[in-house]
């Protein structure tokens, strides 16, 4: 814990980024419940604007479903060409301060300001300072969260959000935690959450209460990783050089795919796109991974481990092929991916994979 507490790591998190790039863009839609991706027929929604969120939409909501929580919901489509111009603008201001700086997606970051190009103490007025900047050079609002690992800075930048930030002092680290609904922890899902409930776990404080013997009963490996996690100790280093463990591409269908004569023809594209992807990184890999999503929005992967390394579009295209006929469709189909993972290299970059929307 005496490393953890010489560190202080900020996290900087956009506010509803991609829907406040397409109001900054376009004034006519400020102050609006604006859904980026999808659409009222079809689609999942990318991401949604605060004025949305009032009404209960959410990302990786279905267009129709969002339209029916806010009637007056207005749709645009995605433009990542434009949300990657305006994150390297942001990343540069980051870049200012420390180099320490690990992504997480376009619209947030670690970085790791305990010895700054600044010489400033103050973690705090470091995350004030690069909002401030932010703001005023770019056009938006970010939040942020400042504490000794990179696990509990995330939690805090999501405390007073929009446009907000929170700072947990290393004395305040495991009573902040213990107050805290188990859902609310970075790495607890909702099925993860929904077990630990009935097992009556619902705050940091029962988590806490929870030996490493009972929580590796209930929780297999992940077991210790709650016990440390809820107590504050994390040894994650801030990576500025991320290592990409998997490259995926993926499509969602304006209409559902009843045939695999017609899934054979879209795959053919996806694995076009991931070959693409992979070379433009110089990347190959082993391990095949079918991704299918249903009209019930169910989700079932197929995988297949090959003995050699590919990146050509031919392979990933058969491979996949080989996968999709592997077993009967359940449903029809609305979204098909495939992924790339036990790759050959070590990359120096994130490889930052968008999914694309048809309408």
């Amino acid at each position: 814990m005496e490393e953890n507490q010489t560190r202080k790591i900020i996290h900087v998190d956009m506010d509803a980024f991609y829907a406040s790039v397409e109001q900054m863009d376009n004034p006519e839609l400020k102050g609006k419940p604006l859904a980026v991706g999808g659409n009222e027929l079809r689609g999942v929604v990318s991401a949604a604007s605060y004025e949305a969120r009032k009404f209960g939409v959410r990302s990786a909501m279905s267009g129709v479903q969002a339209k029916r929580l806010c009637p007056g919901l207005i749709f645009v489509r995605p433009r990542f060409a434009r949300y990657k111009e305006i994150s390297k603008k942001i990343r540069a201001i980051f870049k200012d301060y420390t180099d320490l700086v690990e992504p997480l997606s376009l619209d947030e970051a670690y970085l790791d300001v305990t010895v700054n190009k600044k010489g400033n103490p103050s973690a705090t007025l470091i995350a004030q300072e690069i909002r401030k900047r932010i703001y005023e050079e770019v056009g938006l609002t970010a939040s942020a969260g400042i504490s000794v690992n990179k696990f509990v800075a995330k939690i805090a930048s999501d405390y007073n959000k929009p446009n907000g930030q929170k700072t947990i002092n290393p004395e305040e680290v495991e009573s902040f935690l213990e107050g805290l609904d188990v859902k609310k922890f970075f790495g607890i899902g909702k099925v993860t959450a929904e077990k630990m409930y009935q097992l009556g776990i619902y705050t940091g404080s029962d988590l806490k209460a929870k030996s490493i013997e009972y929580l590796d009963e209930h929780f297999g490996k992940s077991g210790r990783h709650y016990y440390y996690l809820v107590r504050g100790i994390s040894n994650s280093a801030v990576k500025p050089n991320r290592t990409a463990k998997s490259v995926a591409a993926e499509h969602t269908f304006y209409t559902n795919l009843t045939s695999e004569i017609f899934m054979e023809e879209k795959l053919e594209r996806i694995a076009e796109e991931l070959s693409r992807r992979l070379q433009k990184h110089k990347i190959s890999g082993k391990t095949v991974t079918l991704k299918i999503k249903y009209s019930d929005f169910t989700q079932q992967t197929r995988s297949k481990t090959l003995p050699y390394f590919i990146s050509d579009k031919g392979l990933l295209f058969e491979n996949a092929k080989e996968l999709l006929y592997q077993e009967k469709m359940k449903d029809s189909v609305r979204l098909l991916g495939i992924s790339l993972s036990n790759l050959n290299t070590e990359i120096k970059k994130t490889v930052v994979v968008q999914l694309r929307f048809e309408f």
